[in-house]
């Protein structure tokens, strides 16, 4: 099985990445609910988030309360908030959604339409702060 996230990891597809290590990858969600809206995935590919190894899924974790603070340090917001659905694409993944009310995380409300050139700088602020 290879996952459009297994794509972009493998550098097959672009993303807008914001932080990356060894075994992490952070990258804007391209149908995002709030500028900032940011995907944290392991880079070996797994389903399942809780069907992740402890040692991996603590580090994942980790690794996405670090890009958490630097989108709160780049993104006007209350909190960042955070979201674990696993559905819509088979790779373990988080989103963190920058939000200032409970209503912010919904994700039936319309996705935002932003420009290449948006994209490449809020990418660009959030990594900065990392």
């Amino acid at each position: 099985m290879s996952t459009i996230f297994s794509k972009i990891v493998a550098g097959d597809i672009p993303a807008y990445k914001v932080a990356e290590d060894d075994n992490f990858l952070a990258f804007l969600d391209i149908n995002p609910l709030a500028k900032g809206h940011t995907l944290v995935i392991p880079k070996k590919e797994k389903d399942y988030i809780f069907d992740i190894e402890d040692e991996e899924y603590q580090g994942l974790f980790l690794f996405a309360k670090k890009v958490a603070i630097s989108i709160k340090k780049s993104i006007q917001c209350e909190k960042v908030g955070i979201a674990v659905l696993g559905l819509e694409v088979a790779h373990a993944h988080i989103h963190l959604v920058p939000i200032n009310s409970i209503y912010d995380i919904d994700f039936k409300k319309p996705k935002l339409k932003l420009s290449e050139e948006e994209f490449k700088m809020i990418a660009e602020r959030i990594a900065s702060k990392m």
